[in-house]
């Protein structure tokens, strides 16, 4: 009996020690969490993004006329004198439509005078010389009527000669009128004429200055003493209206427009100190001021941006335009303040979170609390904290953990 009594106790402390062991098993391993003491330590608080070189005051040409380019007179990054020839562009087509304009405002010309003057002056001429004609006929013919009449009451002419007479003089009256009606309608037609031919002659005048400045422009010349920057056409190549044939721009002083995310938009302020690198120039640094804080954000490629204008000196002309440059724009630099590593700390809406270790002892099974702090200044790998933290806390760094309130955690010696 005490044998089997024994067995028996054997096979429940087994069944026990199984039972243990499948709980143990199905037991998920604690989340590996490292631990920071914080302490206090600088802040070199910086914004560190990427921009684009402009000159700060470009003046480019772009071409008014369709042509082909005949003549290149520079070359890109030549140093330009104000008037210096850079290229020559086919002017025949504009110098044909040139003379055509100039050819109509001759033609407008002479009938403006014409209707200034009353009207086409061989028109006038006749009018005025059948006029007088029939003037001189009419006071011939009043002469013959009142004769005649004189006559039939000494019974020395006819009743009928005295109504031939008065005939013709009727006719000459009544063609004196059309003459004159003829005349009011050419003086009326003058006037009309004389407006429409006035502005006319202005469209003529203005479409010869037109064609005058697209002749200028096919003669591309610097505007300025400076750098030609841009040269995008070359001989023989065809341009179209507003294409961009040339810049000029005195690169001594130039801007960066830095593109600084929407999130590290709150630290800006104008004339902090921004520093310019150039990866095709690995050892030099220019360094520039901001200029006003932007007022909106845009979008850049996949970010929400605002553009910071940097003045930047470049003395040396090394920073052209167009290319994309490194920039670091200083905001401040904090000592002695108490600093957590950024991976340590959790964003949630507008609060900004880290996790107490109740035990900080490495090897051990702490739990962690949830906290809310206050943060400060920032770099590139730390923030400073404002409130929430003393000097001496230990804190937990997730590494990719999702960390909850409560957790238990096991931690690990950071590296």
């Amino acid at each position: 009996m005490r044998r089997v009594t024994r067995v028996w106790i054997y096979l429940l402390l087994a069944l026990g020690l199984v039972a243990v062991l499948v709980v143990v098993s199905r037991r998920k391993p604690l989340p590996e969490v490292e631990v920071y003491t914080v302490e206090r330590g600088e802040v070199d608080a910086a914004i560190t993004t990427n921009g684009k070189v402009e000159p700060v005051m470009p003046y480019e040409m772009h071409s008014l006329v369709e042509s082909v380019v005949t003549q290149v007179h520079a070359i890109e990054g030549q140093h330009v004198r104000k008037g210096q020839l850079i290229l020559e562009l086919d002017d025949s087509a504009v110098r044909a439509q040139l003379a055509e304009a100039r050819a109509q405002l001759l033609t407008n010309e002479d009938s403006l005078r014409s209707a200034r003057s009353g009207g086409k002056a061989t028109q006038l001429a006749e009018l005025d010389s059948d006029t007088k004609k029939d003037e001189l006929n009419r006071a011939r013919q009043q002469q013959d009527v009142t004769a005649l009449e004189k006559l039939i009451t000494q019974q020395a002419a006819t009743p009928q000669e005295l109504a031939n007479a008065r005939a013709s003089l009727a006719a000459t009256e009544t063609d004196l009128q059309r003459l004159q009606v003829s005349r009011a309608e050419i003086a009326r037609e003058a006037h009309v004429d004389t407006s429409r031919l006035e502005l006319a002659d202005q469209q003529s005048s203005e479409t010869i200055r037109f064609y005058e400045e697209k002749l200028r422009s096919t003669r591309v010349t610097a505007p300025v003493d400076g750098t030609l920057y841009a040269l995008p056409v070359k001989l023989n190549e065809p341009v179209h209206p507003g294409e961009e044939l040339a810049a000029v721009a005195d690169l001594r002083k130039i801007r960066v427009r830095a593109y600084v995310d929407e999130p590290e938009m709150g630290g800006l302020q104008p004339n902090q100190v921004a520093l310019i690198t150039w990866d095709a120039v690995p050892n030099e640094t220019w360094k520039g001021v901001t200029g006003p804080v932007p007022r909106e954000v845009v979008t850049h490629l996949t970010r929400s941006v605002g553009e910071v204008l940097c003045t930047v000196d470049n003395q040396d002309q090394r920073l052209i335009p167009n290319i994309n440059v490194n920039v670091r724009i200083e905001l401040s630099v904090r000592k002695g303040v108490l600093v957590v590593p950024r991976g340590a700390v959790v964003f949630s809406g507008s609060h900004r979170y880290v996790f107490i270790l109740a035990n900080s002892q490495f090897g051990v099974k702490p739990t962690i609390r949830q906290q809310e702090v206050h943060l400060g200044s920032a770099n590139s790998t730390m923030f400073e904290v404002t409130s929430g933290l003393k000097e001496g806390d230990a804190i937990a760094i997730p590494n990719n953990v999702d960390l909850r309130d409560g957790m238990s955690v096991r931690t690990l010696e950071p590296e």
